[in-house]
């Protein structure tokens, strides 16, 4: 019997991403690895972050993804002066009633756009730690669940730019994995710019995929097999990198299961219900480089790379 489930044969969830990832492209131009990645940290029920200069369209995927798979989309500009309340809400006196009521913050939303996330303080930073981790809030003693799914996007710009705040590792841990856009070929731009040239494409863009679709996506992650020699890999990647001197923080243990959980949403990308070495191998650095602690001038890409390389890959029985 398949690994997943009969409501989502493999065939059929490569089909609903696929569609995603094409209606995507049709505001993004190129960057096919981290569409791919922002997909695949949805349907692993994670959160992503994005890094790279301003303009260079984090912001614009970010707003296709969540527009192709419909829901209720918030974005929250993040500025030193926002206030965690400004994030989660508060309670306001109704002066016609004499009471308070809740109003409800941008939080509560399916999919949250948290924009240049480290420009806003390490409290406010701070306030999304539980609904990325829990998938609830707590406002003045309440504790409210959010729905599902529940996806935070957040954009990061470089660390040099005046006003950003750095984000801690607790918070840098609750994203499931990070990507960067990196700057468009000549050819990328050009078709940028063709496309640019009578408006804006996503004012046109449409949802491709339903709620339940999605929903459907991340249990049929949960369905895909990771045989233990995929999990003695994942292992020996941890402690390959405990052992190297230019690591001053490891990768957790919870980042090991991130990368399982990851590798099983990108094998639904292939219409496959069980893990390949290679499916690892591919998203190691996207998964764990963010989380790392460096000494001096080393590169988490550059030593993550170097383990990757070197760590023999397992064999599998045919599956």
């Amino acid at each position: 019997m398949s690994a997943a489930s009969p409501e989502l044969h493999p065939r059929r969830a490569a089909e609903l991403l696929g569609r995603i990832e094409e209606n995507i492209h049709r505001v993004i131009v190129g960057k096919e690895r981290v569409v791919r990645l922002a997909a695949a940290g949805l349907v692993a029920g994670g959160h992503v972050l994005l890094q790279d200069l301003p303009g260079t369209g984090k912001t614009m995927l970010a707003r296709a993804l969540a527009t192709s798979v419909g829901g209720t989309f918030r974005r929250i500009q993040c500025t030193p002066d926002l206030l965690p309340s400004d994030i989660t809400g508060s309670s306001v006196f109704n002066q016609k009633d004499l009471t308070f009521e809740f109003v409800a913050g941008p939080i509560f939303a399916n999919f949250v756009l948290a924009d240049e996330v480290n420009r806003a303080t390490p409290r406010t930073q701070s306030a999304l730690l539980e609904a990325m981790g829990e998938g609830q809030v707590t406002i003045e003693g309440v504790t409210r669940a959010l729905g599902k799914p529940f996806f935070v996007i957040a954009t990061q710009n470089p660390g040099e730019f005046h006003g950003t705040y750095p984000l801690p590792e607790s918070q840098l841990d609750r994203f499931i994995l990070a990507a960067e856009m990196g700057p468009p070929t000549d050819a990328e731009a050009m078709e940028v710019l063709a496309r640019r040239e009578h408006g804006d494409p996503i004012a046109e863009l449409g949802s491709v995929v339903s709620l339940a679709d999605v929903v459907e996506l991340q249990e049929g992650c949960l369905r895909v097999v990771a045989a233990p020699a995929i999990r003695a890999y994942i292992v020996s990647l941890l402690d390959a990198i405990r052992l190297r001197p230019e690591v001053s923080l490891p990768a957790s243990m919870r980042s090991g299961v991130y990368l399982q959980r990851a590798a099983q949403a990108w094998a639904l990308f292939e219409g496959r219900d069980f893990v390949l070495p290679d499916d690892v191998k591919l998203l190691a650095i996207s998964v764990l480089a963010h989380r790392l602690g460096m000494r001096g001038r080393a590169k988490a890409s550059d030593v993550l790379e170097e383990i990757v390389g070197s760590l023999p890959l397992p064999p599998l029985r045919q599956h």
